[in-house]
């Protein structure tokens, strides 16, 4: 089989952890008879460097021919330090999200046997943690008005969303629920907002549609105390943009470290599969970045994109097998007993072969 994928390195570590989930998605291709064409593109603080914009359009052009995009991180200190700068690596990010249609970001939750320890929770509260977060991507606060008056002492970011868009995600969650433990979690504020109320109503009117499943629905902030108090009450998490956003980040501490968990974004053109960290420019160029997150988001790449299943079901078995025996980075073994970046992606490539 032939898989065309784009890849999107982006900028601080990003380079780093993706070259290594390319290495063993060489090795897994290689070792099931498929052939990977790889086409890099630029895109965050890169691009704005090389071409003046974030996400260009030669780079939106190479994302619609592949089947995939294999992305890293985007962003860097002298972005976030100056809130005023007109043009900001994450505009990127937000630009290939609409430009693609992906208005769907999937969050496994899940943790590791080996690492219980590593996690700030006692470990018997989330030894039976597998839960996923489905979050909107191309509506909400992120998406709406937004500016500042001519003094600038005013400023408003407008949340806004529409039935259909919310129809769309949450016909979605309900499609990955039938396929798990049939409970759906529908997470909102509609007890304070309009968007939240449309999405409570649009919930309750789908939920006759699903008798199957068990439909819930859970204020944010309670939402964001049970994942701490009782991560294995969720199944499949579904909300809008931005509470999304902040739920998955909480959730990941969960496994012991963000580096270890991966996402994908599905939509309407091509899908992009991505670890959840961030860019972590202070570790560029040590080999000191935890690759797993990366490689478990080219396992999803392989599951969704090409419906390979025993590909990726291998690649998340030689992940564990690293996690239970060592090989790993610093952010969970500490500097004494560390595996560098390139050290762990060429174990795992080479358990593979």
């Amino acid at each position: 089989m032939n898989l065309n994928i784009a890849v999107l390195a982006g900028d601080g570590i990003g380079p780093e952890v993706v070259a290594q989930a390319q290495k063993v998605s060489d090795a897994i291709a290689k070792k099931y008879g498929h052939t990977i064409n790889w086409t890099p593109a630029i895109t965050g603080a890169a691009a704005i460097d090389a071409v003046g914009e974030p996400y260009p359009d030669a780079t939106h052009q190479i994302c619609m021919d592949s089947d995939a995009v294999l992305f890293g991180a985007i962003g860097l200190p002298r972005y976030d330090n100056d809130p005023s700068n007109p043009v900001r690596p994450e505009q990127g990010l937000l630009a290939m999200r609409k430009k693609l249609g992906l208005y769907a970001n999937i969050r496994p939750t899940l943790v590791f046997p080996s690492l219980l320890h590593k996690s700030p929770l006692r470990p018997e509260l989330i030894e039976n943690a597998d839960f996923v977060c489905i979050r909107e991507l191309t509506g909400g606060i992120y998406f709406g008005d937004k500016g500042r008056n001519e003094a600038r002492d005013r400023a408003w970011d407008v949340c806004e969303y529409t039935k259909p868009e919310v129809e769309r995600i949450i016909r979605l969650a309900y499609s990955y629920a039938m396929e798990r433990k049939k409970k759906l979690t529908i997470v909102d504020k509609a007890n304070v907002l309009e968007t939240s109320r449309l999405w409570r109503e649009v919930g309750q009117s789908l939920e006759k549609e699903y008798p199957e499943v068990t439909t819930e629905y859970l204020l944010v902030d309670a939402a964001a105390m049970r994942i701490i108090q009782w991560p294995e009450g969720f199944d499949v998490m579904v909300t809008e943009n931005m509470f999304g956003d902040i739920l998955t980040d909480e959730a990941s501490v969960i496994s012991g470290s963000m580096g270890l968990m991966p996402s994908a974004s599905i939509g309407l053109h091509t899908s992009v599969f991505e670890p959840i960290h961030g860019s972590y420019p202070q570790a560029t160029g040590l080999n000191i970045a935890n690759p797993v997150g990366t490689v478990l988001s080219a396992a999803m790449m392989f599951e969704y994109a090409f419906k390979l299943m025993d590909e990726a079901q291998e690649i998340k078995d030689v992940v564990n097998k690293s996690l239970a025996e060592g090989i790993v980075t610093e952010d969970i073994a500490g500097k004494d007993k560390a595996y560098g970046t390139a050290e762990v992606g060429d174990w795992l490539a080479a358990q593979i072969k």
